[in-house]
């Protein structure tokens, strides 16, 4: 039997996106704030343990760019399980450069999660690039093969929003046991071309509910943003209600992905001392309150808001979870 829920916002745990590098041909980075320096592997340990003392149950996500680029990410998920991170993820776009399969073993990394914009070579390549999606596939076999946890995140645009019903029976035959599926925003390298691409909210409503839940009658858990609240339903940030910290190689550190453009940050490595950063940043507008809901995406986002919509935009770390067997 499936079963739906909102992922509640927790402050019982902290989640760790930690970008350790920033090379990357198709991503959201933004090289003007995130600079382009690679960390060294002293600095990640440091940073590592800045956040394992800040709460008793902590997950680290390692992001890059191509995180699996750094020639010691091996190192970087050995130092988080002896810090006692709670979970290890790796998010990749499926290359796998470095070996990084043979120097690390399944009890260490709880998923690698793979990036896939389409259902097809022809839209994930038009995307994110010749030979990508066999690349990509190739990785995947790979760490199933090896007994690695796996899951896959699909960016759903105008561009391939077509392909994502086909995905479910894809997970299923890869052996992905996780889904997710996430929304264009208009930040980084995206922003460029984001307004041709994003999907309006009937083609959101009418598909990725519907595609999750299949993809949760296969036995398969997938997760998106709510993006759309009704105007009865109360707006919440996550600034104000979560423990998610967003950390780039130049030692800034974010609680709100959407500032990530700008030089927002509410916190900052000085060497290797996590500090605050002086008024105004992104602590000064969680509590800011609009009829809309959020208050980044009337600065950061404004065309996602319109003075005739008859919803709120849901905080963008607020999440639907789908999980379940198959139906009977």
């Amino acid at each position: 039997m499936e079963s739906k829920k909102t992922v509640s916002f927790s402050r019982n745990a902290s989640n760790i996106f930690f970008h350790i590098l920033t090379r990357c041909r198709h991503c959201y980075i933004n090289p003007g704030q995130h600079g382009e320096n690679t960390l060294p592997i002293s600095t990640i340990e440091t940073w590592l343990a800045a956040f394992a003392e800040k709460s008793r149950v902590a997950n680290v996500i390692f992001l890059g760019g191509e995180p699996t680029l750094h020639p010691e990410l091996s190192h970087a998920i050995k130092a988080a399980r002896s810090l006692g991170y709670a979970s290890v993820t790796v998010d990749t776009n499926g290359y796998l450069f470095h070996d990084i399969l043979s120097k690390v073993s399944p009890d260490e990394v709880d998923y690698f999660s793979f990036s896939l914009d389409g259902a097809t070579r022809d839209i994930n390549d038009s995307l994110r690039g010749e030979g990508c999606y066999d690349r990509c596939i190739a990785g995947i076999r790979k760490a199933v093969d090896e007994g690695f946890g796996t899951s896959l995140i699909y960016t759903v645009s105008r561009a391939n929003i077509h392909e994502l019903e086909f995905m479910p029976m894809l997970l299923k035959e890869l052996g992905i046991s996780r889904f997710f599926i996430q929304v264009i925003g208009i930040r980084g390298n995206s922003a460029v071309h984001a307004e041709n691409l994003q999907v309006s909210r009937e083609e959101w409503l009418c598909t990725v509910p519907r595609v999750a839940e299949n993809a949760a009658a296969l036995g398969i858990t997938a997760t998106y943003p709510k993006v759309f609240l009704n105007p009865d339903e109360a707006f919440e940030c996550a600034g104000l209600a979560a423990d998610n910290y967003f950390i780039f190689p130049n030692g800034r550190v974010y609680r709100c992905p959407l500032c990530e453009d700008f030089p927002l940050h509410s916190l900052r490595f000085e060497g290797n001392s996590l500090v605050e950063t002086e008024k105004i940043n992104e602590n000064d507008l969680f509590a800011l309150s609009i009829r809309e809901g959020c208050v980044m995406n009337k600065l950061i986002q404004p065309g996602n808001l319109k003075p005739e919509m008859t919803y709120k935009i849901a905080c963008c770390m607020l999440k639907e979870e789908i999980s379940g067997g198959v139906r009977k």
